[in-house]
């Protein structure tokens, strides 16, 4: 009993933590739940982009990858919230932007170059420069002979400002992203921060060798689509084409970063092959409507398990609310992209919540009829339903993981949320099924004073 009570304090706490999790909008300590709408309930811009390569090349599922990476990195400097790049198939990407109202701003965004250099900077702050646009001569860049000394010189046309204070400067590319042969992250020892080391190409090795034994001591920015990304102090000579990026990066910065560097420009060419603009209105009469029938079908169905099976109904009826909670803020907490596929089967898990009850009610009152006390129908109802409630379950989490993998496969981000909602929904629903209804009615029998006498409590 006192262990049963126990059982209940948990379940208490972790209830009311899933109800903060569920309904507050300030967070806490940086951690702030949320509710992401997909592309259908929140409308926005769905684009579809194949590769463009010369017959008889092969892409391959790397290059993708890589510019599925560059493409996000573009669309989230845009400010698009929950931005999300799919894979589709051999030859595809699938872009999804949720509440963009400006396509042409995201389609330009996504078919720009995305040029990197490796730009002089002389001896300029190296903090005033982080994020700065800046004009540089990207035509000297790729020179087969020694660097000369680089100067900064005014240009009529300049149109964008370096650093603070100075204005319509062109800054000198010493090289670009084309000299890169290797690019990795590596750990700082005794550090929590990372590296990104590089390895140059035979006709970098030689520029850059030439330029950083004449240029000791200055900045050598890292500029991508004419912003600086870092700006580094050349520390001495580097003739072997090998250096390392230093500063204060976690290991999704050095990764971003290295992915810049490795691939400024798309690694393959894309071209906007379809373009749908969908509606937050059709989104949201959409919610409401699956929302409306989800609550109409709850009800009925805890109205049906309240008068079959009286108490122990009502008591999985308390666990299926608990359920709900539970996987709500979850959901919120990850955050999981809800669309109404993903809606579909957190609905459809709730059923298999309601399936590990019924069955093991089923059991307690074969129990009960066979003479058993309260107390040993409980427990024998949940022991010998459990082989059937496991397997169907574990059936329920193998279909979902071949869906998941469909959809990840060929794009279908459609499956992939409904694979992902149902999963999760059926990992919550065993737990409050096995743990939380159990722990209720164990309780609730232990108020009722002989319930062995009164069998209509159970739907006898």
């Amino acid at each position: 009993m006192s262990r049963r009570y126990i059982y209940i304090i948990v379940i208490f706490v972790l209830l009311a933590v899933s109800l903060w999790a569920c309904f507050t909008t300030t967070g806490i300590g940086g951690f702030q739940p949320k509710t992401v709408l997909g592309l259908d309930l929140r409308g926005g811009l769905q684009v579809i982009l194949d590769a463009k390569v010369a017959q008889g090349i092969t892409v391959t599922r790397q290059e993708l990858e890589d510019a599925k990476s560059i493409l996000e990195n573009r669309a989230n400097a845009l400010g698009v919230s929950e931005v999300n790049f799919q894979v589709a198939g051999d030859n595809s990407i699938v872009g999804e932007f949720p509440g963009v109202t400006d396509p042409k701003a995201v389609i330009d965004t996504i078919r720009q170059v995305g040029l990197l250099e490796f730009v002089d900077f002389g001896s300029e702050d190296q903090n005033a420069l982080m994020g700065k646009t800046v004009i540089t001569d990207e035509g000297a860049a790729n020179a087969a002979q020694p660097t000369p000394e680089p100067q900064a010189t005014p240009s009529a046309d300049a149109t964008a400002t370096a650093v603070p204070g100075i204005t319509e400067k062109v800054w000198h590319t010493v090289m670009n992203g084309r000299d890169l042969k290797e690019v990795g992250v590596v750990p700082v020892p005794n550090s929590p921060n990372y590296e990104i080391s590089f390895v140059l190409s035979d006709a970098g090795k030689k520029i850059f060798s030439d330029y950083t034994a004449a240029n000791v001591g200055k900045v050598l920015g890292i500029v991508l689509d004419k912003k600086v990304i870092s700006a580094p102090s050349i520390q001495n000579a580097i003739p072997d084409g090998q250096g390392v990026i230093t500063g204060k990066f976690t290991r999704e910065e050095a990764n971003n970063l290295a992915v810049q560097m490795r691939y400024g420009s798309l690694p393959i060419p894309l071209e906007v092959v379809q373009t749908r603009l969908i509606g937050p209105t059709l989104g949201v009469d959409s919610l409401n409507k699956s929302l409306i029938a989800y609550v109409i079908g709850f009800v009925i169905v805890m109205l049906f398990m309240a008068i079959y099976y009286r108490v122990p109904g009502l008591v999985a009826d308390l666990a299926i609310l608990t359920y709900a909670v539970i996987a709500f803020a979850i959901f919120r907490s990850i955050p999981i992209t809800l669309s109404l596929s993903g809606i579909a089967g957190f609905m459809l898990s709730t059923g298999s919540a309601l399936d590990a009850n019924i069955l093991s009610f089923e059991r307690m009152k074969e129990e009960l009829r066979a003479g058993r006390t309260v107390a040993q129908a409980i427990e024998l109802g949940w022991k010998r339903a459990w082989p059937s409630i496991r397997d169907s379950n574990i059936a329920a989490l193998i279909t979902s993981a071949i869906l998941f993998w469909f959809g990840s496969t060929f794009g279908a981000s459609i499956v992939k949320g409904f694979a992902l909602t149902l999963a999760l929904g059926v990992i919550i629903s065993v737990f409050t099924a096995i743990f939380v209804t159990r722990t209720f009615l164990g309780v609730v029998m232990s108020w009722i004073k002989d319930p062995e006498k009164r069998p209509s409590l159970f739907g006898l």
